[in-house]
């Protein structure tokens, strides 16, 4: 078998919210259709977004809806990616290290509830 691409999709009742979150998160631009958007970064394909009217937030880290599936980013500059994020709808649903240690994380949602991180080596 030769992989020819790989391709990140996450659904969502309001793909619009959703795709724009992405396309300013990673600086990017939105490529829209009816039902699928398409993040670009770069001239490259990055990710998509499908249109999923019944879509429901998991609920990780908590109880509930386990994960289906998360995205890790390693940042440079924790807090002013954090308030980026939380400017473009994002939420911090737990911040499980400190800033100040060496490695961490911290974990988000995007406007359609699914989860993220933000690290840091």
């Amino acid at each position: 078998m030769k992989l020819t691409r790989r391709t990140i999709v996450f659904e969502a009742a309001d793909i619009k919210a959703e795709s724009t979150f992405w396309a300013e998160l990673l600086t990017g631009t939105v490529e829209a259709k009816d039902t699928w958007h398409n993040v670009w970064v770069d001239g490259d394909w990055h990710l998509a977004v499908q249109l999923a009217p019944d879509h429901v937030p998991p609920t990780w880290p908590d109880n509930g809806w386990s994960q289906q599936v998360h995205l890790d980013f390693y940042v440079d500059d924790l807090e002013a990616t954090h308030e980026q994020v939380l400017e473009l709808g994002g939420q911090l649903v737990k911040a499980f290290d400190d800033p100040a240690a060496r490695t961490g994380f911290r974990v988000y949602t995007d406007p359609a509830g699914h989860p993220f991180c933000l690290a840091w080596p």
